[in-house]
């Protein structure tokens, strides 16, 4: 047991352990999903812990203000809360990236070794795409780890598009607009409904597979979805111009999964 003194308490997770009114075991990190933008679209979980945690740890793309998951909770967290922002890298390389997720779990172990519980915020959900997954991969091992879920993009999406994405033996596939070309073009001849994430540089190469298919009249092109300054249109309609890394592409080959 933790050397810090009583042996009675509630085992929560790996590691941890809560004495008569105290905390003896080293703190938690708790991934926080926070939804695609809307602060009225995160849970009532999420907002409630981000009231009461005293270190919040956030990511922010380098070269960019602030941060996307910041700016969606900044009204909910605690005045006197400790921030840990963990700069990333924007690069197709991954070793940049990996070095500032190894910087940013030390960081964040300095605050859980001390048995502060650290919240980390994620846009979406912390387990579908999000970078939460590979700092939990860092200090799992040694530290107890909770996720509150999020609503996807996807979901913030289709709901403001009110596209049904599937019905009844539909299969729903999330597809990396990363992908190479013939790669993708697999993916989304074998989903009914689909949604392209990532888009950025890949929309030129994303319009021809979709035409190739058929399916480029069905596509429904979101930027900002839920935000301030959201752009819903279709893709045909969409301009040949430079578009966001966080953007995404609704298509479903039915047009939608009701019909």
């Amino acid at each position: 047991m933790s050397g810090a003194g009583s042996t009675t308490g509630r085992l929560i997770g790996p590691g941890r352990l809560i004495g008569p009114g105290r905390l003896i075991g080293p703190g938690r990190l708790i991934g926080l999903g926070l939804g695609p933008g809307d602060p009225e679209l995160i849970t009532l979980k999420a907002a409630r812990l981000l009231g009461s945690l005293g270190v919040v740890a956030h990511i922010r793309a380098a070269g960019a203000a602030g941060g996307m998951a910041l700016n969606i909770a900044r009204g909910l967290i605690a005045p006197e809360a400790v921030l840990v922002e963990i700069e990333m890298p924007m690069r197709d390389d991954r070793s940049p990236g990996a070095a500032a997720y190894d910087a940013g779990a030390a960081a964040i172990a300095a605050h859980l070794a001390e048995g502060r519980d650290v919240g980390l915020l994620c846009e979406g959900d912390p387990l579908t795409f999000g970078s939460f997954m590979y700092l939990a991969a860092r200090l799992s091992g040694r530290f107890p780890v909770e996720v509150v879920p999020g609503i996807t993009s996807m979901a913030g999406a289709a709901a403001r598009i009110g596209l049904p994405l599937a019905a009844r033996t539909d299969c729903l596939a999330m597809i990396p607009a990363t992908l190479p070309e013939p790669e993708l073009a697999a993916r989304i001849a074998a989903a009914d409904g689909m949604a392209i994430l990532k888009i950025g540089r890949h929309l030129p190469k994303l319009r021809r597979v979709l035409e190739d298919a058929g399916l480029l009249a069905r596509a429904w092109y979101v930027e900002r979805a839920t935000w301030p300054g959201e752009r819903i249109l279709k893709l045909a309609d969409l301009p040949d111009e430079a578009v966001p890394y966080f953007s995404l592409i609704l298509v479903h080959r039915r047009g939608e999964a009701t019909a």
